[in-house]
């Protein structure tokens, strides 16, 4: 950059009092202080943007190596669960081979022949909705406490005398 000593500075100043004169030198001199400041903050935004930009790059290499590196993961689980499950195959196969054919099972059998046919459903026959209270049926009845719940309808129903039919108010 260009080195500004005391000495260049003091020259620039004279110069401008005698070209600009007195008066104007204080606006001239706050317009080009503003200027300087746009230019300054144009150079810093510039420098940001490109500061952005190149991270954004590194940022999308590190992306990319870090998908290929799953990837790479999670090719290798699955040719070893791939493995693992062939592995397990073929000792389960060599383990139970001989198991059938000794209990004069036909060639054509199956392994699920072997095992024992699955429980079939049976309802509990439980009264789940009826809710259970911690006093008996039988000393509700005797004691004559309600054991069912009546609707409204119901209880005026129930409890209208015999004379009244039809809806109360005609």
């Amino acid at each position: 950059m260009i080195d500004f000593g005391f000495d260049k500075i003091a020259l620039i100043g004279a110069v401008a009092l005698i070209v600009i004169g007195p008066e104007k030198l204080p606006k001239v001199a706050r317009t080009v202080g503003h200027l300087f400041g746009k230019a300054q903050r144009y150079v810093a935004d510039v420098k940001a943007e490109v500061n952005r930009s190149i991270e954004l790059d590194e940022l999308k290499k590190m992306r990319t190596q870090f998908e290929d590196a799953a990837r790479d993961v999670e090719q290798s689980v699955r040719t070893e669960v791939n493995d693992a499950a062939r592995a397990f195959e073929t000792d389960w196969k060599s383990a139970t081979g001989g198991i059938g054919h000794d209990h004069g099972s036909t060639a054509g059998s199956s392994d699920h022949a072997l095992a024992p046919p699955p429980p079939s459903y049976s309802h509990p026959k439980k009264q789940w909705r009826l809710k259970k209270g911690a006093m008996p049926q039988w000393y509700k009845q005797r004691a004559g406490i309600r054991t069912k719940a009546l609707s409204g309808a119901a209880r005026v129903a129930r409890y209208r005398s015999p004379g009244i039919k039809g809806p109360v108010g005609r």
